[in-house]
């Protein structure tokens, strides 16, 4: 029995969320347990919004603290185990510095050998199981004997507390309309599906039904100006409007959104709306690694080798995915 936990995950968006399960886990295996969660600062809002994290350790403030900083405070933490879901050479360094009595990590990076003192053999790239799954395992040490059902999963994200919607944004929410996000970019997270394939999912969407929002980065909406232009009043540009917890809120108070693997994807399936995921079916990058995690979520990606497309910029698998694929989808979703 563990009370005290640090969990690592060092990198994207997405990565993130689809981590926040194995937290849910841990509370239920060990009653009690206190979990912090050592992120970069980008994805703060995400744990403050999840109910299974207790604190947040910031990973970009650590470099401004000296070697022997570092150490002490990893120490005062007094945490009984730390787990890196991501490899981060430095962060394992001081966990074995700071004598964090249980450190486990993958045995697929050498640095986990001098660090560690638990490897769990797990490959990613050529898995047949889900990211969050795979995350599962690594905390093998901790009771989870077997990778579990998706299902279960996804009941265990705990992304309940999100902050409250500012009124200048819910203003823009229509109650009596189907408020669909649509996220185009993916800032070289995923293959996109293309411009041209919103554009005509825009137009086949019944108006008096759907609400449609484009999300997206400050530079998304530059890169995107013109063709929101060609939109019109059909949509509502909020790319760039507000900061991410804001936007964490404003997919909670909408309905559904529509992209690729991307955060915002992530985001919206773990908090239980209509998610629509489209993927490209080559590996590492297809569903069955990286499907979002949702009572309400799904995806579509084509059945077939995606060989072709694999070193392209664009990829004709995901662009052969129908607008009219994904309205069906978004129709069958809300059904559910």
């Amino acid at each position: 029995m563990i009370s005290k936990l640090i969990i690592s995950r060092t990198d994207g968006i997405g990565d993130v969320i689809l981590t926040l399960p194995v937290a849910g886990l841990m509370k239920k295996l060990h009653p009690g347990i206190k979990i912090w969660f050592v992120g970069r600062s980008y994805t703060a809002p995400i744990i403050s919004a999840c109910e299974h994290i207790d604190e947040f350790i910031n990973w970009d403030e650590v470099p401004a603290l000296s070697s022997h900083e570092r150490i002490e405070y990893f120490n005062a933490l007094q945490a009984d185990a730390i787990v890196h879901v991501f490899p981060n050479r430095e962060l394992a360094r001081i966990a074995y510095t700071s004598n964090i009595p249980l450190r486990i990590g993958t045995s697929h990076r050498f640095h986990h050998w001098l660090y560690c003192n638990r490897l769990v053999n797990i490959g990613r790239k050529r898995s047949p199981l889900h990211e969050s799954q795979l995350n599962a395992l690594l905390f093998r040490q901790l009771g989870v004997k077997v990778a579990p059902p998706l299902d279960e999963l996804s009941t265990m994200m705990g992304l309940r507390r999100p902050e409250k919607l500012d009124d200048s944004y819910a203003e823009w929410l229509d109650p009596t309309r189907f408020n669909l996000i649509l996220h185009p970019k993916s800032k070289g997270s995923a293959r996109e599906w293309g411009l041209d394939n919103f554009s005509q999912l825009i137009r086949l969407l019944p108006k008096d039904h759907y609400k449609i929002f484009i999300s997206g980065s400050t530079e998304d909406g530059l890169a995107l100006r013109t063709q929101i232009e060609t939109w019109g009043n059909d949509v509502t540009d909020i790319t760039g409007k507000m900061p991410l917890a804001q936007f964490i809120s404003f997919i909670n108070s909408a309905n559904g959104l529509v992209a690729a693997s991307t955060g915002p994807l992530h985001i919206a399936a773990a908090l239980g709306k209509v998610a629509v995921g489209l993927y490209a079916p080559m590996h590492p990058i297809h569903p069955g690694r990286w499907a979002p995690l949702g009572l309400l979520a799904g995806y579509l990606v084509r059945d077939k080798q995606c060989q072709k497309c694999r070193h392209a910029k664009r990829c004709e698998c995901i662009e052969s995915i129908t607008p009219s694929d994904v309205m069906l989808k978004l129709e069958q979703l809300q059904a559910q």
